[in-house]
């Protein structure tokens, strides 16, 4: 499946509310900045299984825990009682921190910005990529080589299913679309054509507003 002819267009909105995301992004730097003394895939190892394992599995504790009109010292006795037994130091002080913020409710965020962070430090990206009907092992194998020759990061591809393309690829790299789609295509030649008709209808009523000979 070739990457050959894909047209660019901008994404003009992000997903997140962009002050949420520049907080999230913002201390997950950090937590990966302090990691990586001891180790930045351990911890993010235990981030991972605190959220998988605790949050995820306790209803009442998870509300608790990340609402953010909830008590601040009611917090950091959970993360006493609960976290300090068993965790790392560097977690528990970083659980610690985003309590006195106030900022609990934005772990779910932060852990997904810290695995990008980490993941840019050593020259990695994620790139999505939807095409028309699942990709084999193969096909996705072979997308990612194509584009490891093109970009400057090594891209973790992740792959999704979209019947409107109706064939053909879209990548996305960040906030940059590459649609090489039959629709896309299709759009594509449409606006030629309209382009067209347009430019023989001026040429037409240039020559009718300038006859030879005038």
């Amino acid at each position: 499946m070739s990457t050959e002819g894909l047209e660019n267009t901008r994404i003009p909105s992000v997903m997140e509310d962009p002050s949420t995301l520049a907080v999230a992004k913002m201390y997950a730097e950090a937590f990966v900045g302090a990691a990586q003394t001891v180790g930045v895939d351990s911890v993010l190892e235990e981030f991972a299984s605190f959220m998988d394992d605790v949050l995820a599995k306790n209803d009442e504790f998870t509300a608790l825990f990340c609402s953010s009109v909830g008590n601040r010292g009611d917090k950091l006795t959970l993360i006493e009682r609960i976290v300090a037994p068993y965790g790392t130091e560097l977690f528990t002080n970083f659980l610690r921190v985003l309590a006195k913020k106030d900022r609990l409710d934005l772990l779910p965020l932060i852990l997904r910005e810290s695995r990008l962070c980490h993941e840019i430090k050593q020259g990695k990206r994620r790139v999505q990529v939807a095409s028309a009907e699942e990709m084999s092992n193969e096909q996705i194998e072979r997308v990612r080589q194509q584009l490891s020759n093109k970009l400057p990061f090594d891209p973790i591809i992740e792959s999704s299913v979209d019947p409107s393309l109706v064939g053909g690829i879209v990548i996305r790299v960040g906030d940059t679309v590459y649609d090489s789609s039959v629709k896309a295509r299709m759009k594509q030649l449409s606006e030629r054509m309209r382009q067209r008709s347009l430019n023989e209808i001026q040429s037409g009523r240039d020559r009718f507003s300038h006859p030879a000979g005038d």
